[in-house]
């Protein structure tokens, strides 16, 4: 029973954990990123959202159509929403269908997952250095070398990325990021949406878990071993979109400061 709960919370903390963090962590820097913009923030999500917003739904609407559920109305950009509302997927599905119930996690949290991979995507097309960087880390660990291995690559990335600062393709990236990243920021009906897909996702993790212990003490170490290498790669992905984050925050701080100074 043991070897269960300690299989269940690695992979938990290695997926949804890392997914939480990472969500977190970009939704403070967006919020502070807008909180020192100040009275230009309405004006810089809007230009950023003609791009950033339709890609933020359709990732909504890519996981609706993963998980079965019915697509019944789709907006992907306006600006004339009363509550500041920029666009919005509403879906219905078979409550009784457990496979469309955890779809509703991957549906809330489908624009971090999306958007990471569309940003880890542009990194390897305009900055190729920094995917090099990271797939040379992760072959190097093989497995083995586990969140030390982690940290130790996503150090590499970082120098990897400001390395190729010196380019026109790495500002080319950071500009069009920008618009991808400033609009990864879940609402909180896609939170909810996704907290109530997250207690069947982890009821069935944990009967999985059983069952592979029952079958045979390697299957469950195996889990154990693809959990952390899923937390790695979750790792990185969200690293691009972290960085350019705290790029945009960064930039942010200089304006307020350059505000209070005139």
């Amino acid at each position: 029973m043991i070897e269960i709960l300690i299989a269940f919370l690695i992979e938990v903390v290695c997926t949804v954990g890392v997914i939480a963090a990472g969500g977190l962590l970009i939704a403070l820097c967006n919020r502070a990123f807008y909180s020192n913009v100040g009275s230009g923030a309405r004006a810089v999500c809007y230009v950023t959202g003609v791009i950033g917003t339709p890609v933020h739904e359709l990732s909504h609407a890519l996981f609706c159509v993963i998980f079965a559920h019915k697509i019944v109305e789709i907006k992907l950009f306006q600006i004339s929403s009363e509550d500041g509302t920029l666009g919005y997927v509403r879906h219905s599905y078979n409550p009784k269908n457990i496979y469309q119930k955890i779809g509703n996690f991957f549906i809330g949290i489908g624009p971090i997952l999306v958007i990471s991979g569309l940003l880890y995507l542009g990194a390897y097309l305009l900055i190729p250095s920094t995917v090099e960087a990271v797939s040379t880390g992760i072959h190097a660990i093989n497995g083995q070398g586990g969140l030390s291995g982690a940290i130790g690559i996503l150090i590499n990335t970082f120098k990897a990325f400001f390395g190729a600062a010196v380019t026109l393709r790495w500002w080319i990236f950071v500009v069009v990021g920008a618009f991808f990243a400033l609009h990864m920021n879940l609402s909180v009906p896609d939170i909810k949406g996704a907290l109530s897909g997250l207690v069947f996702l982890l009821l069935v993790l944990l009967v999985l878990n059983v069952v592979l212990r029952l079958i045979g003490k390697s299957l469950i170490y195996g889990a154990i071993r693809v959990a952390i290498s899923c937390g790695i790669y979750l790792t990185l992905f969200l690293s691009i979109a972290l960085i350019i984050n705290l790029i945009l925050l960064g930039l942010s701080f200089l304006l307020r400061f350059s505000k209070k100074r005139r």
